[in-house]
């Protein structure tokens, strides 16, 4: 058995350590904060019983994720998919949604946006586990006929033309997730990956919050001889423990700054030059009632997209990029807690969180933007509120290191850096120090909550040094509880 230090427990941390420590494997995971996680935790921010993620509520990726397809995830915790992935008011008081159903999405579009629509989901959407798979492999993909189907959409909705005026709205306000301008191919190939799961597995949450995800890698970790330890900071070396194995779910100047001279000067450099893209500012609100949406429909979707039309939307983007605040933001507002009670509380209030990008480390307090913007789309909104509070870019990075900038998708997703995350090749978690990895999201596959870097920097760490394979990682005992 071998020693195991996991610096960070976001969920490629937690993910990484259930690999090591179900390998037999003496594993310790150590965090900063007083609660595990990372992003992925849920918190009663307002002491009114009301349930809110800090960062993210809904993951597409979760359901989809090899590594949490072995785990079982499914079967560990309930997980809500609704009929709506998203959706995306426009200023007419109508609203175009993104149903699980691609033939209902497609019907919704109209015969023009909805002939193209299909065009380009119809059979990545009934492979989506396996575009899930292709999509959360280090770049570049092996070529199959899979991958050149991707490549051939990707191509096909590059650039402000691609779909008519309808679909076009549609597909922005997903691509927008890239935090980038719309219209490259980066952008675009995350607005092809979203919408692909929006038509297979469907954007699901766990009932409760998302730090439902975070306990059941905790509980599977300590079931297996793992220790989780928190309230500690690691600043270098000297604050580690002797390990065979050091995985770092953290940035990579991060891991630079703490392993110092260890690492080459060659890999230090590519690690401190990884770049960073535009932050957010999050308002989070809590409502004496759901949010009063001029289209009622949109009740019914976790995720909701502002902006209106794609130029404007594209407009907004472009302003972020060039380091301004735009009036009218790109504005994403979650609301699980319109379709799951037990995030209300006994008050049977309705937690809300809305971001709008803004450029890497901002200290602009968007709040007045962000509630126009949702405003617009439902009006009387303000007259709801019970309790707000906002988190600039500035001060996200201070609470979240991994967040540099206030970037909730740990670093710019440019083209280069989709293929080169930090660095080129099939083991991109390997550092130039035997047996120490990088496995955090500003790695191979990048953002979401999908464990696979973790996941992948512990397999290559399981054959490097231990010249042992993955072991099996799912949950029998949960499975058999489900279907009896």
């Amino acid at each position: 058995m071998g020693s195991v230090v996991v610096v960070g427990s976001g969920p490629n941390g937690l993910a990484a350590a259930v690999v090591m420590a179900r390998a037999g494997h003496d594993v310790t995971v150590l965090e900063r904060n007083e609660k595990a996680g990372g992003g992925a935790r849920s918190e009663d921010l307002f002491g009114l019983g009301t349930v809110h993620d800090p960062c993210s509520s809904i993951h597409p990726m979760a359901l989809a994720s090899p590594f949490f397809r072995a785990f079982g995830l499914s079967d560990r915790l309930e997980f809500h998919v609704p009929e709506i992935s998203y959706a995306h008011p426009l200023g007419t008081g109508e609203a175009l949604i993104a149903y699980r159903s691609l033939e209902r999405t497609v019907s919704g579009l109209g015969p023009e946006s909805g002939r193209v629509w299909n065009r380009v989901f119809s059979t990545l959407a009934r492979r989506a586990d396996e575009v899930a798979a292709l999509v959360t492999r280090p770049m570049p993909p092996r070529i199959d006929p899979l991958a050149l189907s991707f490549g051939a959409r990707l191509g096909a909705v590059t650039g402000s033309a691609a779909f008519p005026t309808r679909a076009a709205s549609l597909f922005s306000g997903v691509a927008a997730h890239g935090n980038a301008p719309l219209g490259r191919p980066a952008t675009a190939a995350i607005g092809l990956a979203l919408g692909t799961l929006a038509h297979g597995r469907g954007w699901g949450f766990p009932l409760g919050g998302t730090g439902a995800i975070t306990s059941a890698l905790i509980d599977d970790l300590t079931a297996h001889g793992g220790a989780m330890v928190t309230n500690t900071t690691v600043r270098s070396r000297s604050d580690l423990p002797p390990a065979d194995v050091l995985l770092f779910d953290t940035a990579p100047r991060a891991l630079a700054a703490i392993m110092g001279d260890d690492l080459s000067a060659h890999l230090a450099g590519r690690y401190r030059s990884f770049r960073y893209g535009a932050g957010v500012c999050t308002v989070d609100l809590v409502l004496d009632g759901p949010v009063p949406w001029a289209d009622a429909r949109l009740l019914a979707a976790p995720t909701v997209h502002l902006g209106g039309r794609a130029e404007r939307i594209a407009f907004a983007e472009r302003e972020v990029a060039r380091g301004r605040h735009p009036e009218q933001p790109y504005t994403l507002v979650n609301q699980p807690g319109s379709l799951d009670a037990s995030r209300r509380g006994p008050l049977g209030l309705h937690p809300v969180s809305a971001y709008c990008h803004v450029p890497g480390g901002s200290t602009v307090d968007m709040t007045e933007a962000i509630l126009a913007q949702i405003e617009r789309f439902a009006p009387g909104m303000r007259d709801r509120i019970r309790a707000i509070r906002t988190v600039t870019a500035a001060e996200r990075a201070q609470s979240n290191p991994n967040d540099v900038g206030g970037d909730i998708n740990a670093g710019a997703l440019t083209l280069t850096q989709l293929v080169r995350r930090p660095v080129l090749g099939h083991a991109p978690w390997r550092t130039s120090i035997r047996g120490t990895y990088l496995c955090s999201a500003s790695t191979a596959p990048g953002t979401g909550v999908h464990g696979m870097a973790g996941f992948g920097a512990a397999a290559l760490a399981l054959r490097d040094v231990f010249r042992q394979g993955v072991p099996d990682l799912s949950n029998r005992a949960a499975r058999q509880r489900a279907r009896s």
